[in-house]
């Protein structure tokens, strides 16, 4: 007959009070993505209003037989729609952050859909923070055994330092359980 304390059969418990689930449930996750300040809607409005003006001033130009400038405007509104959609492409990228008790997971997709990852063990893991009294947290690195991987680093300083708060109560809390 073995000794210690029989199944817990039934209520879902495990026979010594550990969840073995838990080991691989997130302690901390985020997903972090830069910020865009121009929707569809205002990319269109913004195109729409510098092509009227674009083409009421260019007219006026050609009016006074200025042919040249006209086409100069017309260069402006593509260089113009070029930026904004690049912009509005890059932002279709994001980092997702993942701790757990048994590892932190990295992930940077890019705007093309390539997926970088990065996995260390949270008891080896460190936050690495450069901090500006006047604009705030600058730079956020994940570091491990020598590996430093930047974090957040398309988010602004108050978010960034959002995101440092709760990578630090994470990895505190995972340390704290071993």
């Amino acid at each position: 007959m073995a000794s210690g304390k029989a199944p817990d059969r039934g209520t879902g418990r495990h026979p010594y009070g550990r969840d073995p689930d838990a080991i691989e449930r997130p302690v901390f996750a985020a997903t972090i993505r830069p910020h865009r300040s121009l929707s569809r809607l205002g990319f269109r409005v913004v195109m729409g209003f510098c092509g009227v003006v674009s083409l009421v001033t260019g007219l006026a130009f050609l009016q006074m037989g200025m042919w040249p400038v006209t086409g100069f405007f017309g260069l402006d509104i593509a260089a113009l729609w070029l930026a904004l959609t690049l912009n509005a492409r890059r932002g279709r990228s994001f980092e997702e952050v993942m701790i757990s008790q048994i590892e932190v997971l990295i992930a940077r997709v890019s705007h093309r859909g390539e997926r970088a990852e990065w996995r260390f063990n949270p008891l080896w893991t460190r936050l690495h923070k450069v901090e500006d009294e006047e604009y705030g947290l600058l730079s956020l690195a994940v570091v491990s055994r020598g590996q430093r991987v930047p974090v957040a680093r398309d988010a602004s300083p108050a978010e960034r330092q959002t995101v440092a708060d709760g990578l630090t109560r994470a990895l505190a809390e995972v340390k704290k359980g071993y």
